[in-house]
């Protein structure tokens, strides 16, 4: 299971549950004040057509997926990592940018009926998607993993749990990759299976288990809800995750002028810091890329 929202619906259910006694905790007044302070890019502004100057940026997206987004407890403000970041680019081209609920099997055709200008939404940039969007790809992260808080059984990288129990969702690729993982003479992983990785966190919590393995911003966001009880893990060898992939704002195909002005904001905001500012504040920071890219998976 790659980080892709629809292969992770019973994970969103969970974990919005949570998300309402997170909202204090992450992304909120320190990053507001960032926002607010952040002044317009001149030369990012310049690329942007004035219809959205006008206008504003229109943003599609299919809410709750936290922690990119996710309502907060009165059920209708929005906030979450890619609500951050929208606004953080908007500051940075000078314009308004509203965040819209959108279902995610239609998400891409409102796009296209001109419904919403771009979408901001956990995609995945894949191949497939290329067809019918532009992405400027602002995130990378695969599969990470989550241990109780001091690491007591020193899981480091995948094959730290060779003999060891971990505790998964049930049919996931996380579980067939630690069925697949070659542990030699440790043994393999033994698994603890559980319908949903929220029932799987709680079974980590409750020691049935060495370690989580989960979708990296599902992973981090656990950890970031149990700071006294749960930590991610992060591989040194594998700092954006295990089989990391490219999450990217999705522009309809052909409107290069949109998607050159979203790049140049974001590129200024990792430039100043502000852009890895909102990503730690969601404990994401590690996953941060280095330069917003157009349609980098290749």
């Amino acid at each position: 299971m790659s980080f892709s929202k629809h292969s992770i619906a019973g994970a969103i259910a969970g974990f919005a549950i949570l998300a309402l006694s997170a909202c204090s905790s992450a992304g909120t007044a320190d990053v507001s004040t960032i926002i607010a302070n952040t002044k317009v890019d001149t030369t990012a502004a310049a690329l942007l057509p004035a219809t959205y100057k006008t206008n504003g940026i229109n943003i599609g997206s299919d809410i709750p997926y936290a922690p990119m987004e996710l309502f907060k407890e009165d059920g209708t403000t929005v906030t979450g990592v890619d609500y951050d970041l929208s606004q953080l680019i908007a500051a940075k081209l000078g314009v308004t940018i509203s965040f819209n609920k959108q279902a995610w099997d239609s998400i891409i055709p409102s796009v296209q009926a001109g419904n919403h200008d771009m979408i901001m939404s956990g995609m995945n940039d894949t191949m497939e998607r290329q067809s019918q969007l532009t992405f400027v790809d602002y995130f990378k992260g695969g599969f990470s993993i989550v241990v109780a808080k001091g690491n007591p059984e020193g899981v480091h990288t995948l094959t730290d749990l060779c003999g060891k129990t971990a505790v998964v969702q049930q049919q996931t690729t996380q579980g067939d990759m630690l069925r697949k993982l070659d542990c030699g003479a440790a043994g393999p992983v033994k698994l603890q299976e559980y319908p949903t990785d929220p029932e799987a966190v709680t079974a980590l919590v409750a020691g049935k288990g060495a370690a989580d393995v989960m979708d990296t911003p599902i992973a981090a966001y656990a950890a970031l809800q149990q700071p006294s009880k749960l930590e991610l893990v992060v591989d040194p060898a594998n700092p954006n995750g295990y089989t990391p992939v490219y999450t990217g704002i999705g522009v309809l195909k052909g409107n290069d002028a949109l998607a050159n002005a979203i790049q140049a904001a974001l590129n200024s905001a990792i430039a100043d810091g502000s852009y890895k500012a909102v990503l730690d504040s969601w404990n994401l920071g590690t996953f941060a890329v280095t330069e917003a890219s157009i349609n980098g998976t290749k």
